[in-house]
């Protein structure tokens, strides 16, 4: 991560083809969010919706020369972090990703908590950790997601990234719907 600026800690992506479990849980995932997608981009007057299948949506994405997979591993020590961003990858994004924590904090780490924040026009950003134990999922906002307002819904930005690991190893699955260029 260090090298790209984005913290301190390892990821790997994986190839084509998925390992089985990553797969599946990219399909049954994609199948139970793409209707809060379709939803959430109603609401913010924003045209695209996503097909029910991830086959379909990932369709979409290769032909438009979106073909690296994003589903990745995570790996952070001590001192490591992961700074505040977003997972855009080229034109075709599907507007929510999961992450499922593998270790147990209190036992294999502590620190490391996941932090996401909100850009609100005109306010300051507003921080929210997340408590995770070992086997919980997030599922949470790429770019933007709908806020109501007192006229109507407006789009909040969104970056999520991981606290300083003060000691141990913490190991997370990330599961990114839309492939990259």
């Amino acid at each position: 991560m260090g090298r790209h600026g984005f913290g301190s800690g390892e990821y790997k992506y994986f190839s084509y083809p998925l390992p089985d479990l990553i797969a599946e849980l990219r399909a049954v995932l994609y199948g139970n969010l793409h209707g809060i997608a379709n939803r959430w981009n109603e609401a913010m007057e924003i045209d695209i919706r996503y097909p029910e299948s991830h086959d379909a949506f990932l369709k979409r994405c290769h032909a438009a020369g979106q073909t690296r997979p994003t589903p990745l591993l995570l790996q952070y020590g001590p001192g490591d972090y992961n700074c505040l961003h977003q997972d855009l990858y080229g034109e075709h994004v599907f507007p929510l990703q999961v992450a499922i924590l593998l270790s147990e904090p209190g036992r294999d780490f502590t620190g490391g908590e996941f932090v996401l924040t909100e850009q609100r026009p005109r306010m300051q950003s507003r921080a929210e950790v997340v408590p995770l134990r070992q086997g919980d999922a997030v599922a949470f906002a790429v770019h933007v997601r709908p806020v109501k307002g007192t006229r109507g819904f407006y789009r909040v930005n969104m970056r999520h990234g991981v606290s300083r690991i003060r000691s141990g190893h913490r190991h997370t699955v990330g599961v990114i719907f839309h492939d990259g260029k």
